[in-house]
C-alpha cells in the first residue's frame, strides 16, 4: 500500500484568514505540516509558529526569503492583502508549487486572467478560496437545483447583508475602504457571491447592469460635534452603534483580534490608546472611504436564466431565491434565525419540505462552517491525479470574478456590460 504523506503548507501572510486555514490543517497531521510563514509582522509569524507545533517551522520576514529555500513545502497559502495576491502568485507558480490562493485571485482583469494562464503553463495547481462552493448551506442549495426538484431554472435572487459594524469595521475604517488601495467591494467582499450564484446558476453569464454608492458613511452624515476620532469625546458616542470604544467592549472578539494584534490580552485602557492613532479609532463619518455602502446587479445568463444580486450595509446575512418551473426555494440567514430551517423548498402543486443543514465543525453553516470543507477538499484537490476536475480550480472561478469586475463597469459607465466583449477586452490589453 502507498505510504500516504502529510501535505507541507507555507503561509505567505500570517493574518487572520492563513491562521484559520492552519488552524483546521493542524488538526488533520496525518493531511497537512504546516512548515513555514512569511509576514512583515513579526508577531504574526510568531503565532503562526506556535499554531504549527513544528519544532522545524521556518518563519520568514519577506517573501524573497522564503521563495529563497527551495522545495519548502508543496502547497503554498497566499493570504495577504488583495492587492498583493497577484505577484506572489505568479512566483510560487513559476517555482513550481500548487497554491492556495485567497480571494479575490487579483485587483485587475488582466491579471486574473494572467494567473489562470500562468497555472496552466506552469502545470499547476490553483485552488481559490471560496468558502462558500464548502459551506453546507450552498452545498445543499446545489443538491436541490441539480436533483431536478426546481425542474428548469428560470431566476436566481442573491443578496448579502454585510452588517453594519462589518462594514464599518472593513470598508470604512479598514483595509478595504478606499478603492484604490484595495478592489471594488463587489470584488473585495461580494466576489463570494458573483461566484456562487455563478456556480449554482451552471451557466456564464452574458451581460450585466449595476447600480450602487456610497451614501450613507459621508462625512455630512456625522452627528453634530462629532468630532475626527472616537477618542476625543463624541458628543452622541454612548449612543452611537460605531462608537470605536466599543472595541474595548462587546465588539472586542472577533473584530479587533482581525486588526489588533494584542487584542486579546490588552486592556481596556491600552485598546483605547492604540485607538487614539488607529485607523480603528476614527470617526465612521469621518474617514477617507470611497468604498459603496449598496449596490445592486441585474445578470443574464445563457438560456435566458435571469439574476440579480444586492449588497448592502444594513442587513445582516446571506439570503437566496431559485425560481425553477417545477418551485421554488427561498433561504438564508432570516430563515435559519426565525423560521426553524434553513431552506425551504415550495414546489409548484404538492408539499412544502424545508430543511435544516450543519457546518461540518459546529460552526456558522452560511459561511464560517466553509472553512473546514474548503481545507478538507484542499487535501482532495491536491492530491488528485492529473487531469482530475478540481471543485475551486482557477479555471471554474475565474468567471465569477469577471462578472465581478464587469458589474463594477456596469456601475460607473451606467451601460449594460457584455461579459463576453469585456473580457476579450481586457484579453487584448495583455
Amino acid at each position: 500500500m502507498k505510504e500516504v504523506k502529510p501535505l507541507r503548507i507555507a503561509c505567505i501572510g500570517c493574518g487572520a484568514r492563513a491562521q484559520t486555514y492552519t488552524q483546521l490543517m493542524v488538526k488533520r497531521p496525518d493531511r497537512f505540516q504546516v512548515v513555514a510563514g512569511a509576514d512583515l509582522v513579526p508577531e504574526r509569524v510568531e503565532k503562526m509558529r506556535k499554531i504549527s507545533n513544528n519544532p522545524g517551522f521556518q518563519g520568514f520576514s519577506d517573501i524573497d526569503k522564503l521563495f529563497a529555500v527551495k522545495n519548502l513545502a508543496d502547497v503554498i497559502i497566499i493570504a495577504t492583502q488583495d492587492n498583493y495576491h497577484y505577484i506572489p502568485c505568479g512566483r510560487a507558480l513559476e517555482l513550481g508549487y500548487n497554491v492556495l490562493l485567497e480571494k479575490p485571485i487579483a485587483t485587475q482583469v488582466d491579471q486574473v486572467l494572467e494567473v489562470e494562464r500562468l497555472a496552466l503553463r506552469a502545470n499547476r495547481r490553483v485552488m481559490v478560496c471560496f468558502v462558500l462552493r464548502f459551506a453546507a448551506f450552498y452545498r445543499k442549495v446545489k443538491e436541490i437545483i441539480d436533483s431536478g426538484a426546481l425542474g428548469e431554472i428560470v431566476s436566481i435572487q442573491a443578496n448579502e447583508g454585510v452588517m453594519p459594524w462589518h462594514q464599518a469595521h472593513s470598508f470604512v475604517r479598514g483595509h478595504w475602504s478606499v478603492v484604490g488601495k484595495s478592489s471594488p467591494m463587489i470584488l473585495s467582499k461580494c466576489c463570494h457571491d458573483t461566484d456562487i450564484v455563478y456556480w449554482l446558476v451552471g451557466r456564464r453569464c452574458r451581460k450585466i447592469a449595476s447600480f450602487g454608492s456610497l451614501e450613507y458613511f459621508r462625512s455630512e452624515r456625522a452627528p453634530a460635534g462629532a468630532p475626527a476620532r472616537c477618542t476625543d469625546g463624541c458628543p452622541v458616542g454612548k449612543e452611537c452603534p460605531y462608537n470605536a470604544l466599543r472595541y474595548a467592549g462587546d465588539m472586542r472578539d472577533p473584530w479587533l483580534g482581525m486588526v489588533y494584534d494584542r487584542a486579546q490580552e490588552a486592556s481596556p485602557e491600552a485598546i483605547t490608546s492604540w485607538l487614539k492613532t488607529s485607523p480603528w479609532g476614527r470617526c465612521v463619518y469621518h474617514c477617507d472611504n470611497d468604498a459603496v455602502d449598496r449596490q445592486v446587479l441585474a445578470m443574464e445568463f445563457e438560456g435566458g436564466v435571469t439574476g440579480t444580486f444586492t449588497m448592502t450595509a444594513f442587513a445582516y446575512g446571506r439570503h437566496i431565491e431559485v425560481y425553477g418551473t417545477r418551485g421554488v426555494l427561498k433561504g438564508g440567514e432570516t430563515y435559519r434565525q426565525h423560521f426553524g430551517s434553513h431552506l425551504v423548498l415550495i414546489p409548484h402543486e404538492g408539499e412544502v419540505s424545508r430543511y435544516t443543514v450543519q457546518a461540518e465543525d459546529g460552526g456558522y453553516e452560511l459561511h464560517g462552517g466553509g472553512d473546514p470543507g474548503l481545507v478538507n477538499a484542499l487535501y482532495e484537490e491536491m492530491t488528485k491525479p492529473d487531469g482530475a476536475p478540481l471543485e475551486a480550480a482557477i479555471s471554474s472561478t475565474v468567471h465569477g470574478h469577471i462578472i465581478g469586475f464587469a458589474a463594477e463597469e456596469a456601475r460607473q459607465t451606467g451601460q449594460t456590460v457584455d461579459i463576453e466583449q469585456f473580457q476579450k477586452m481586457h484579453l487584448k490589453k495583455k
